[in-house]
């Protein structure tokens, strides 16, 4: 005759293994012992040794050999310790940029398994598909993994993003790119949760774990393009689903003509000639689908503007430099006309954004992408800018993970998913 359960007992079981699961994963990557689970979870011993059983036999736990005795008078055998099996649910994480597409594997505890980029040869949606299959294919070669071992992703995009069916409903900076449905296309290969967020967004939610209870805080993507991602309380603000498109705020000196037409725009102009003046509302007179703020200190904006200030001055390499690197390198060893450039791109970006931080007061500005290279002597002339323009002037810092910060946050969320999953109990 078998034994009668209660019927609750299957249930009770899968949450107590979520529990020291969820115990496990809060003290990674170091191992911990059954009696540290046990003050942990508040969990009976034997209750905690039968969890971990049956999460080691379902291969999420791994065990590790017991510490030696620091001492010749410890009494009894050494503890085993136990760890997270990071194979157990590999997520892949996609950047997808007009111009180059990153792919990321990481483990279960977060560590990266696997980090390929791919040019993108062509502009395009067709050219970037292409890319985004060559970057993933590697990726997955990489880490030793098959598609079907995938158990999460999420894919960065450039664009306005449908949160509730992951479409992309607006991308200037790709051609066509609104007509694919990448989050369709992710599933049927991957077979498991597919997550398509834009750029920004996912870049503030990296620099929003890296400076957890920032209230509220301005994480700045600042590349070739600009965006940014708002979060409140530690949650992404989307408003009516535009948040934080900052590359299309006019900075100051770009208007659209007047009455009068193109000639009467002459007189609104910038001073200093620096600023690119669109005619019409946001017009993209370069065919790129750059915002105005785009445009004008974006990084290639940046070097067109040390290069024509240079011209004169042979003394300044500037006249050479290839990248905005270059010209925040000249600036750190005290070229004169690097400092300017620097200074005026300061003060367009402070410029800009100064209405944005008067009506949010962000606690911080967190800013990521290519130009999170620039160091000090960026941030302090926009902090001191901003300082002029601003009632509480937020903190100004650059993301520790510069051009990563939106591949970070794409493996984030899709960790996030998976803990999610394995963690809800029914």
């Amino acid at each position: 005759m078998t034994e009668e359960r209660p019927a609750g007992t299957p249930v009770l079981r899968r949450m107590n293994r979520a529990a020291v699961l969820d115990a496990v994963r809060r003290r990674a990557p170091e191992p911990v012992r059954v009696a540290e689970l046990v003050q942990l979870t508040e969990l009976t011993r034997p209750t905690v040794a039968q969890a971990v059983e049956d999460l080691l036999a379902a291969g999420w736990l791994r065990q590790h050999a017991p510490e030696p005795a620091t001492t010749s008078r410890t009494v009894g055998r050494p503890a085993s310790r136990f760890s997270l099996n990071g194979r157990a649910a590999p997520v892949l994480g996609l950047d997808v940029g007009p111009h180059t597409v990153t792919a990321g594997i990481a483990d279960l505890a977060g560590e990266r398994l696997a980090l390929i980029r791919r040019p993108v040869g062509r502009r395009g949606a067709r050219h970037l598909l292409e890319a985004v299959d060559e970057a993933t294919d590697e990726a997955l070669a990489a880490a030793g993994l098959t598609a079907g071992q995938i158990t999460a992703v999420t894919a960065a995009t450039p664009g306005i993003v449908e949160v509730a069916t992951g479409r992309v409903l607006f991308a200037p900076s790709v051609p066509g790119w609104s007509e694919i449905d990448l989050a369709d296309r992710l599933r049927a290969r991957f077979r498991c949760a597919v997550t398509v967020e834009n750029d920004a967004n996912l870049a503030a939610l990296a620099a929003v774990r890296q400076r957890p209870g920032a209230g509220t805080l301005l994480a700045v993507q600042w590349g070739e393009r600009l965006g940014a991602g708002v979060v409140i309380d530690g949650r992404l603000h989307r408003g009516a689903g535009q948040a934080g498109e900052i590359g299309f705020i006019r900075p100051p000196g770009d208007r659209p003509d007047p009455p009068g037409g193109p000639d009467a725009a002459k007189d609104l102009s910038d001073p200093t000639g620096d600023l690119p003046h669109p005619a019409g509302d946001l017009a993209d007179v370069a065919g790129d689908g750059r915002g105005p703020l785009e445009r004008a200190i974006g990084a290639e904006a940046i070097v067109e503007l040390a290069r024509r200030r240079a011209a004169g001055h042979p003394e300044s390499g500037l006249a050479r430099a290839r990248d905005a690197a270059a010209v925040f390198a000249a600036a750190a060893g005290g070229d004169p006309i690097a400092i300017e450039v620097v200074d005026r791109v300061a003060a367009v970006f402070a410029e800009a954004i100064a209405p944005v931080v008067l009506v949010l007061s962000p606690h911080a500005i967190v800013i990521g992408g290519g130009i999170a290279r620039a160091g000090a002597v960026l941030l302090d002339a926009i902090a001191r800018h901003l300082r002029e323009l601003t009632l509480t002037p937020p903190s100004v810092e650059l993301s520790e993970f510069a051009e990563g910060t939106v591949l970070t946050g794409a493996i984030q969320m899709a960790l996030d998913e998976v803990w999610r999953d394995t963690l809800t109990v029914t």
